[in-house]
């Protein structure tokens, strides 16, 4: 049996040792509560790795981000946006939480790419303090029991059932919880909506509470471990996942060829690699539009994000075999 589930406002309480944490009548545990770490100053504070788990598109990103309060890591509405492990940074009274974004676990597609996907989402639920899978509320699939045997024996763990918002037969998610509630290796179950932030510091709570005491790592005006250079190629790529079909983006990667930092400004140089020659008028579009379009519009998320003039040029690559090859996989950054 989970030693917790917190449940949504407009939930029931069914199956439950702990009250939710939204209902005013119950008092929750103090700021100075130890298993929660304490206010600054308190003589006791937690710091750790929570890993960020799950199938591909529930939400990973979207929580991350959210958690945050920055845009880390890009989104799209196709499965396997995010490539790299991202790290985030959550500062708050008495812990500090490094939140592990991962990319989503599948074994659907075979090639290197994937393996390297895969092999950079189960390293990091090995090394974090805690893990948090994420799982559609909607519910349970075989891929959420991929994901859930990423999680070592032993290892603190806790289950954020996404998107409750958009279900709307409650009964569901109540089933759901029960059937997750039966599992002991689960620590806690937090019905949350990462679009809308419902119970996201609820799940962040519960993951604070679970790390080991310890110092600080990073500055508290630190909020990731990436640099501007990895992000410009992100949004790029957001974009391409965006405004191009299904195929292309999954066979593309966006390499910085040059990046220059300059007072007030950010000259940026990025290829566009592909696979193969056929797919390089897609990319384009009809008199250069297309590649224009992503240009722009990663361009101007780029002056939001830096706070500064981006100057943004793109072009196309063709190399062949690139996302079968583990070589040049980690030539391009993967991990």
């Amino acid at each position: 049996m989970s030693d917790e589930t917190t449940m949504a406002d407009d939930l029931p309480n069914a199956k439950l040792p702990e009250p939710s944490v939204d209902d005013p009548s119950v008092d929750s545990p103090s700021d100075d509560d130890p298993s929660r770490g304490g206010p600054e100053g308190s003589s006791v504070h937690r710091c750790g790795y929570v890993a960020i788990v799950g199938r591909p598109n529930v939400g990973k990103s979207t929580l991350v981000n959210r958690l945050v309060g920055e845009k880390l890591s890009i989104t799209s509405s196709k499965a396997q946006t995010t490539r790299h492990r991202i790290v985030g940074v959550v500062n708050r009274p008495g812990a500090q939480i490094m939140l592990l974004d991962t990319p989503g676990f599948q074994t659907r597609n075979k090639g290197a790419l994937n393996r390297v996907l895969n092999r950079t989402a189960s390293q990091a639920a090995l090394e974090a303090d805690v893990v948090v899978l994420v799982a559609d509320a909607h519910g349970w699939t075989a891929g959420d029991d991929q994901a859930l045997r990423l999680v070592p024996a032993g290892k603190p763990l806790v289950v954020a059932l996404n998107k409750v918002d958009a279900v709307k037969d409650r009964t569901r998610v109540m089933a759901l919880l029960a059937q997750l509630g039966a599992n002991p290796a689960i620590g806690a179950i937090v019905p949350i909506s990462a679009r809308n932030g419902r119970q996201v510091d609820a799940l962040l709570d519960e993951a604070a509470r679970r790390l080991p005491e310890g110092d600080a790592l990073f500055d508290v005006d630190t909020y990731t471990d990436r640099s501007e250079r990895f992000f410009a190629a992100e949004a790029i790529r957001e974009k391409m996942f965006r405004l191009l079909g299904d195929e292309v983006p999954y066979q593309s990667t966006v390499v910085i060829e040059q990046f220059e930092e300059l007072p007030g400004l950010r000259r940026i140089f990025a290829a566009i690699v592909l696979e193969r020659e056929a797919q390089k008028p897609i990319v384009l579009g009809a008199g250069g539009e297309r590649i224009k379009r992503i240009g722009s519009e990663a361009r101007q998320d780029l002056e939001r994000a830096f706070d500064c003039k981006v100057y943004l040029e793109v072009w196309v690559k063709i190399k062949s075999g690139w996302s079968d090859n583990e070589l040049r996989l980690k030539s391009y950054g993967y991990e």
